[in-house]
């Protein structure tokens, strides 16, 4: 069987690794969207690097975008096959595949009416609102801890791997010519002290596994210290200079962190009164969502539950539904708190409330996850002192900030801990994906001292796995 990377190669989005059996039969795991990837971004997303059609299942270890945002492509280009997932996945991707393709229909309609009036070539999304809803039809799910065939020779099993509600690491059985190949897909693992959900589990051991490798290089803040940080920056930025807080934050994981740290604080009288928005209907529907899977909680939330009925709410607190309600945030001229999509600026409303308040020094835009440097979200984070905004100059004047200790994403400390329950003299190889080249170089020394070997590939580089 051969194994070939088509996304999150080397870069850390865009998520897509193919299995081709001898027999033709053709496993995808993941069909992620580029992301913040400057100019490249529309080129890396125009083509999968394999024929859609010839796809013969599709396994999904959760519903972030970088990881599902081209299952409506795929199937646009002719992919009619299942796709597996957990229960709290295809709950998600029912809100934010419909909402990527919305976003692509405004953001294009926004951007061709500027191309118009200079007689350049307009543009066209990638897929439809009629694709995503299609493509929907296809999704089929299992439980985490149960052992599923999907063919006689393909059986997956779904570990919880702790980052978002319903993400999975993927185990696979696959037999060829009477012999059984191991293979785990970790998805994107999540940290073992996360505020919200459950440590990842252990894995069965594999033959060879695809591990994400975004912090393989970093240890992050403690959890513990979210809310007080988060305090500190709504205090100097609103109290003391009278501003606004404009927080990119993904709709689904982090927003939700965000929201239940300033519950927290709630809860503990610290929290200033002034206005909180949550300017995202998909964060609205993503909440929700997770409301309604408290098996993914927790022992500390689930304690939290037994005396508070919604961890997630708060006094000032307003979700902004309506474009015109958005936009009338930008004329509020009281401080207050903006959480808005998408997490790396890229896309969304949050773009507009960026470039609305970048001039401003009162103002502060705060990044609470990963930012690819090429996003408009990590040009601030390295110190761009004049940003390009839907083809218009902006002089960076706000502040720019980070809290370090909101990530969705294990550490290095937390890899190596998803994977001690492996044996390294039977892991016949590790691949290392979803990850910056120098700081999966920086892992790949950490994990050959702990005895593995390790590769780290390339886009489209394909590889023969032997037993």
């Amino acid at each position: 069987m051969q194994l070939s990377f088509h996304g999150a190669a080397r870069t850390v989005t865009g998520s897509k690794h193919l299995l081709s059996l001898k027999n033709g039969k053709k496993l995808l795991l993941d069909c992620g969207l580029f992301q913040g990837m400057g100019r490249q971004t529309d080129e890396l997303n125009s083509n999968f690097g394999f024929n859609a059609s010839e796809i013969t299942y599709l396994v999904l270890s959760h519903a972030h975008i970088d990881h599902s945002g081209l299952i409506p492509k795929l199937y646009k280009e002719g992919f009619k096959g299942p796709i597996f997932c957990t229960p709290a996945t295809k709950d998600l991707c029912e809100i934010l595949l419909m909402d990527s393709a919305e976003i692509q229909q405004s953001d294009t309609k926004y951007i061709n009416r500027k191309r118009a009036k200079k007689g350049l070539p307009l543009f066209e999304p990638m897929y439809s609102i009629e694709d995503a809803k299609n493509c929907l039809e296809l999704f089929s799910t299992a439980e985490y801890g149960k052992w599923f065939g999907i063919d006689d020779e393909i059986k997956v099993l779904f570990t919880d791997a702790g980052h978002i509600i319903g993400s999975a690491a993927v185990s696979l059985q696959i037999i060829e010519e009477e012999i059984t190949t191991h293979i785990t897909f970790s998805g994107d693992v999540g940290r073992f002290n996360d505020a919200i959900l459950k440590a990842p589990e252990e894995f069965p051991q594999a033959d060879y596994v695809v591990l994400e490798s975004t912090y393989g290089n970093k240890l992050h803040e403690e959890v513990q210290s979210t809310p007080e940080t988060f305090l500190r920056w709504i205090e100097k930025t609103c109290i003391e200079k009278r501003g606004k807080l404009i927080i990119p934050a993904f709709s689904v994981g982090r927003t939700q962190e965000l929201l239940y740290a300033l519950n927290q604080l709630e809860n503990e009288n610290k929290l200033p009164a002034v206005k909180y928005f949550v300017d995202s209907p998909l964060s609205h529907e993503a909440t929700d969502v997770i409301k309604r899977h408290p098996e993914n909680f927790n022992h500390q939330l689930q304690q939290v539950l037994l005396h508070d009925k919604d961890p997630f709410d708060f006094a000032g607190l307003t979700y902004i539904k309506t474009a015109d309600e958005s936009k009338q945030i930008n004329v509020y001229n009281e401080p207050c708190v903006i959480i808005s999509s998408s997490g790396m600026a890229e896309a969304g409303r949050v773009k507009h409330h960026i470039k609305n308040s970048i001039s401003d020094e009162r103002n502060t835009i705060l990044m609470v996850g990963y930012a690819s440097p090429w996003s408009l979200a990590g040009k601030l984070l390295n110190g761009t002192k004049q940003v390009d905004i839907y083809g218009d100059d902006y002089v960076v004047k706000a502040e720019i900030g980070k809290m370090a200790s909101m990530s969705a994403h294990g550490d290095y400390d937390d890899l190596l801990q998803f994977l001690s329950c492996q044996d390294p003299t039977r892991v016949r190889k590790i691949f290392l994906v979803h990850g910056e080249y120098d700081v999966q170089t920086d892992f790949a020394r950490n994990l050959v001292q702990k005895g593995f070997e390790v590769e780290i590939p390339g886009m489209n580089y394909a590889i023969h796995l032997t037993i």
